[in-house]
């Protein structure tokens, strides 16, 4: 995350009309199944794989003026997962973090929304039919939040792809704050958090 800044809310939201506002959510539901029966899982993450070939978070570029970020996310979120996506709403209270980037005079809104498996299984079943499928979205992904007996498998292999600008330490601070993992076990992956 070379050049870029950690913003307070207020202060990224004061910014000036030179600046873009651009909201992702991470969207999570707890899983109580085990992998092959033996490897728990703990948590369903999503991510998804985006029109350039990275992962990223779904979401995109709002209008602060035009309903707030909040109201924005989640027209994008509809708009990039389709119809299941209305049947939960992503508030304020599930803001985590503000980045701005060098440059290119953009800020990125990061947001985590716990969902109910069945939520989360309708996303997944409903993507395919969502207006941006197959152009700006070309699939969702779930996060491996496990590693296999190579050391290798599982979230160590799965952070090895490519990630949208700060797509991948959002993603390690979150399984972190909200313990979505083992405790311990991101420092076991030899990965560090962002500072």
């Amino acid at each position: 995350m070379a050049g870029i800044r950690k913003l307070e809310l207020e202060e990224a939201l004061v910014l000036g009309s030179g600046w873009r506002h651009a909201c992702h959510a991470l969207l999570y539901a707890p899983d109580p199944r085990r992998l092959f029966g033996r490897i728990p899982l703990r948590y369903a993450v999503l991510m998804q794989m985006r029109f350039d070939g990275r992962l990223g978070f779904p979401g995109g570029f709002v209008s602060v003026q035009d309903g707030g970020l909040e109201a924005g996310l989640n027209r994008e979120l509809t708009e990039e997962l389709g119809e299941a996506a209305a049947d939960f709403r992503v508030e304020r209270a599930d803001y985590r973090s503000s980045h701005a980037g060098p440059g290119a005079r953009i800020v990125a809104h990061f947001y985590a929304k716990r969902l109910t498996l069945e939520q989360l299984v309708a996303v997944e079943m409903g993507a395919p039919r969502a207006k941006d499928h197959g152009l700006e979205v070309l699939g969702l992904v779930r996060v491996p939040l496990y590693t296999l007996r190579d050391g290798v498998g599982g979230l160590p292999a799965f952070l090895e792809n490519s990630f949208i600008g700060s797509a991948k330490e959002q993603l390690l601070e979150a399984l972190h704050d909200l313990e979505l993992v083992e405790p311990g076990s991101i420092t076991a992956w030899k990965v560090s958090l962002p500072r």
